[in-house]
């Protein structure tokens, strides 16, 4: 049996490779260590590792390599001390006379930044004026008018939709109440609406790529239940029972089957359709999938173009959704007279060519020009037709003729150039109408105003 390692080490003496440290010598050359350390510890962390701890290695890599001369380690620069002074006191500095002072010690005004119109128009629209709300307006329009909302190339803008919905008096709707008319079903408009979302700016990729026919379908059926529910109050109203009417309509009609109103209402709903006659407005016209277009277009969600398209219809435009569409025959009409105070040669020469607005107006008076593209200045002209009144359509589509004065004049046959306008130039004809609104009478402008009532 053989005895461990530790019971048969020999007991090894203390390393005689340094000086003991009782002796004097190390205990000099421990002073002196000492004060190296002293005098290097205030630059260690400038100029690298201390003396000691170079000392150190120097020794480490020696015992390795004996026979490698190696270089002296480098010494940092130590500066000379320097004498304490005293610094000056404030109260015995000399004072400079204002007059010499130098560019360097006057007070730097600095240039306010300029407010940027779109940060500012976004403050209005979240936090509401600062002062009275026509000078508000009014400013809205202005702005309007001379720098126009900001839009891509495409003509979306994140602020658009809300300034409709400002200058319509548009106010919030709950999205249940947009439900709750999509889930009642189809209409007694539906197969008509059916007939014609399909053909909604068919040739418009932008819009296509966008919009949906489901959207366009969905908003038109509430719209036409909407429109019903009124045409319904109305009817009771004027016979035998009076009922509070909420933003659904009449109360009996909000729970009942779409069945049981369709029985009850449907004599009359039906048949003021897009052909039929009558002075009663009607709960679907051939056109309005045409201008539902820019709003669903425009805005973020269905609820949001649904309440702005509802108040447009039957605020700025009622007698245009009549079942006779007397608002729009009114206008065409208008468009003659306009052309006639604006142009008198050029509305005599198409008078001529037997080339009558009911032929090349009525579907931009119809759709508010949003029947000719491009989208993106379709956009642009509905800003400032909403800011400024939905009525001046009627110069608008004057000032097209205007901007195609000398090719009609030239041409033997007009008409055929005015089979489709060319693509709209938002911001030559809003200027060509704003010069015309000048030369209007006021009895013919007051007609302008209120035809489409």
């Amino acid at each position: 049996m053989t005895s461990s390692p530790s019971k048969n080490a020999p007991h090894l003496p203390p390393s005689s490779a340094g000086p003991h440290l009782g002796s004097p010598r190390s205990l000099g050359r421990l002073r002196q260590q000492k004060s190296a350390h002293q005098l290097s510890s205030n630059y260690s962390a400038l100029n690298g590792p201390s003396l000691i701890s170079q000392q150190r290695q120097q020794q480490r890599i020696t015992g390795i390599t004996q026979n490698t001369p190696i270089p002296p380690p480098p010494v940092p620069a130590i500066p000379s001390p320097q004498k304490h002074i005293r610094a000056r006191s404030n109260s015995d500095a000399v004072v400079p006379h204002p007059v010499n002072v130098g560019p360097s010690l006057k007070r730097i005004q600095v240039p306010k930044k300029p407010v940027d119109p779109k940060d500012e128009l976004r403050s209005l629209i979240r936090h509401g004026p600062r002062g009275d709300m026509p000078d508000a307006l009014q400013s809205l329009r202005h702005w309007i008018l001379v720098d126009g909302l900001e839009a891509d190339n495409d003509g979306m803008s994140d602020l658009r939709i809300y300034v409709w919905l400002i200058l319509l008096n548009s106010p919030p709707l709950p999205t249940d109440i947009y439900l709750n008319l999509i889930r009642r079903g189809p209409s007694p408009a539906y197969a008509k609406i059916r007939n014609d979302t399909h053909r909604t700016l068919m040739t418009n990729v932008l819009f296509q790529r966008r919009v949906r026919e489901n959207s366009i379908i969905r908003l038109l059926n509430a719209v036409a239940w909407k429109l019903y529910d009124a045409k319904s109050d109305r009817l009771t109203d004027s016979g035998r029972i009076t009922n509070a009417s909420n933003d659904l309509g009449s109360p009996e009609l909000q729970h009942a089957s779409p069945a049981i109103k369709h029985a009850k209402g449907a004599s009359t709903a039906t048949n003021e359709g897009s052909e039929a006659g009558g002075s009663e407005p009607g709960i679907y016209v051939q056109g309005m999938n045409v201008l539902c277009a820019p709003f669903l277009y425009t805005c973020r969600t269905e609820p949001q173009a649904f309440i702005a398209f509802y108040h447009f219809i039957t605020r700025e435009c009622p007698g245009y959704i009549r079942g006779a569409m007397d608002g729009v025959h009114k206008g065409v009409a208008l468009v003659e007279r306009c052309l006639t105070v604006a142009d008198s040669r050029l509305s005599a020469y198409l008078t001529s060519k037997g080339v009558s607005a009911q032929i090349y107006a009525f579907a931009s008076v119809l759709t508010m020009s949003a029947c000719t593209p491009p989208l993106p200045e379709v956009l642009l002209l509905w800003d400032f037709l909403f800011a400024y009144g939905s009525h001046l359509n009627i110069l608008c589509i004057c000032s097209q003729l205007m901007m195609m004065r000398e090719e009609l004049l030239a041409d033997p046959s007009p008409g055929k150039l005015l089979r489709s306008f060319p693509p709209l130039q938002a911001k030559e004809i809003i200027a060509l109408t704003v010069n015309l609104v000048r030369k209007i009478p006021s009895d013919l402008y007051e007609e302008l105003v209120h035809h489409a009532e």
